[in-house]
């Protein structure tokens, strides 16, 4: 493929051509200029299209940047430590799902008002307990039963 102007990289990677101006001047990509205008060579649209892959992920410049420039093993050390975060996220979205989902299924007429085990949870949060410690509780196993010997956890509802 030839090099193909900033109109044209930007319309096929549905990004505007200021931001590809901006990665740019970051010095993220490094297009080659034609006559003053910025040309972008199949390489450079690869970076481009990671660096967007970062942004809808919501993951930084910086460490596209990281990524991207980094010798091994420091691309690969980036990689691990966004894959640790991403895990981090992952893990606190399902707790806020769970979270959810019981508030939904509770058969209480409002779970923040009438449910016992969200107003418990709540009461401890305003008491100083982190969210974390509230999840990694609320995900503990208790007792016997969660170790597959004995009945289920009771419902707290019934």
């Amino acid at each position: 493929m030839d090099l193909i102007p900033i109109g044209e990289a930007a319309a096929r990677l549905g990004l505007a051509p200021s931001a590809l101006r901006y990665y740019d001047e970051r010095g993220l990509v490094r297009p080659r200029r034609h006559g003053g205008r910025r040309m972008y060579s199949p390489e450079e649209l690869r970076r481009l299209a990671f660096i967007k892959i970062f942004q809808q992920l919501g993951i930084g410049l910086d460490t596209a940047a990281a990524i991207l420039d980094a010798p091994d093993p420091e691309w690969r050390e980036a990689v691990a430590r966004q894959i640790a975060h991403l895990d981090e996220v992952i893990a606190r979205a399902r707790g806020a799902q769970r979270f959810l989902a019981h508030a939904l299924d509770c058969p209480a007429e409002h779970p923040v008002r009438d449910c016992p085990t969200m107003t418990a949870a709540l009461d401890r949060l305003v008491g100083g307990a982190s969210i974390d410690r509230l999840v990694a509780e609320h995900d503990a196993p208790a007792g016997p039963a969660a170790a597959g010997h004995g009945a289920p956890r009771p419902d707290p509802h019934a």
